[in-house]
């Protein structure tokens, strides 16, 4: 399996987030989580790249915004 940087930025209380660690978790994929409300400064590192929602998933520096599985399964590659 190749090796992939997956950095999480996520909020207290969201359901989006959630979901994307969910995911990650399930199809065994290790990841660094910021959560942005309880950090500033990982809010300030979202602001800096002009990105103002989470989750905010970063793949090898790849953004997906949200929870698009199938862009996640693709950076991943994970099969359909």
């Amino acid at each position: 399996m190749p090796e992939f940087e997956v950095i999480v930025y996520s909020s207290t209380c969201c359901s989006y987030c959630e979901a994307v660690k969910s995911f990650l978790i399930e199809n065994g994929i290790d990841f660094e989580e910021r959560n942005a409300s309880i950090h500033k400064e990982y809010f300030d590192e979202l602001k800096k790249k002009k990105v103002y929602a989470t989750p905010a998933t970063y793949i090898n520096g790849k953004l997906v915004l949200g929870f698009q599985e199938k862009k996640l399964r693709a950076l991943l590659e994970l099969d359909e």
